[in-house]
């Protein structure tokens, strides 16, 4: 997956956990994926709509309830639930998946496998503004799962960042050539 793809797939909160949750063999039905995600349900109709647009989730076609539909994964919904897969089990707890809900949590740790400096990382994730960077870059290495290292080789010491411990298996799960 490229990391617009995985900025947009986690722009949406609950995107992650309820595709960690079909693969892990839930059923596709809104019902038993509330009660496992425990996200209110506005918040999970959003991230639900949201997958359904990426293309990643499809309506079962004769199952379910028209009021009441029963969800699928589509070829390119298996590939990106195996990956909220192993990045679910690499978060140890549930401070640990409120860090992962974050919109930009995620696609940084895949772009700091390697060390990379502020502009680098924001080059890379396009979008994202200096403060939402900051403070993504200040949670993750609160709950240290990203390094901020002084390089002084050079004649202007600059910062490094990335992703260590927990934050290194989250980067490794996603797979991204950083």
């Amino acid at each position: 997956m490229e990391i617009s793809g995985l900025v947009n797939l986690t722009s949406k909160a609950w995107s992650l956990k309820i595709l960690a949750l079909l693969h892990a063999g839930v059923p596709g039905r809104q019902a038993p994926l509330i009660a496992a995600t425990k996200a209110s349900r506005t918040a999970f109709a959003s991230s639900l709509l949201h997958l359904v647009h990426l293309g990643l989730l499809e309506k079962n076609p004769g199952h379910g309830h028209p009021l009441r539909p029963e969800f699928r994964l589509t070829r390119a919904g298996v590939a990106a639930a195996t990956m909220a897969h192993r990045i679910m089990q690499s978060v140890p707890d549930e401070g640990g998946f409120a860090v992962v809900r974050r919109n930009w949590a995620v696609p940084i740790l895949a772009v700091t496998e390697t060390p990379k400096r502020f502009s680098a990382i924001k080059s890379g994730l396009g979008a994202i503004t200096d403060r939402a960077l900051s403070k993504s870059l200040c949670a993750l290495e609160d709950r240290d799962w990203l390094r901020r290292e002084i390089n002084v080789t050079q004649r202007t010491p600059f910062p490094t960042y990335h992703a260590v411990n927990a934050g290194r298996d989250i980067s490794l799960a996603i797979g991204l050539a950083a």
